[in-house]
């Protein structure tokens, strides 16, 4: 893999970001591979394999692409008006560099205003990227013990 900078990784992470404050979910999966995988980890097990445990999303493409179709439609009650939200990314880190691959670490905070509610979600990221800084594999780890009050995470981390 060419050799990319911080900046690079960190321009690349802003982006989505930004598609994801702004519902362009659409324009947010094609910044994945076709086999890619995109998992939010069980709060009490983020280290679990997701094979052998449950997570809170554990998507593959195809999984991907429906869970947009599923968020954009007025039937989906939960995120209908669609939530708001806000994200900070920060602590970028290019953990490994890798002949085809990139392993980057960031820290995020996502706030979410629905309802009248105002909800905060801390966390790491970890993403797989390969050439052509696309995802190949995103964990949202929650540094959350648990998601009271909501129970639920309804929108894309």
């Amino acid at each position: 893999m060419t050799t990319s900078t911080r900046t690079e990784i960190e321009d690349f992470l802003y982006l989505e970001a930004s598609l994801l404050d702004e519902w362009r979910l659409e324009e947010w999966v094609e910044l994945f591979t076709l086999d890619c995988t995109y998992e939010v980890p069980a709060t009490d097990a983020p280290e679990a394999d997701p094979a052998l445990s449950w997570s809170l999303i554990h998507d593959r493409r195809t999984m991907l692409e429906q869970r947009v179709i599923r968020l954009k439609k007025p039937e989906a009650h939960a995120e209908f008006p669609h939530s708001r939200t806000s994200r900070i990314i920060g602590n970028v880190r290019i953990l490994e560099q890798r002949e085809d691959s990139l392993e980057v670490s960031a820290s995020f905070l996502v706030s979410r205003m629905k309802a009248g509610k105002f909800d905060q979600y801390a966390g790491h990221y970890f993403y797989e990227l390969v050439p052509g800084l696309k995802i190949r594999r995103k964990k949202a780890v929650l540094a959350h013990d648990c998601l009271d009050p909501q129970g639920k995470i309804s929108f894309v981390l």
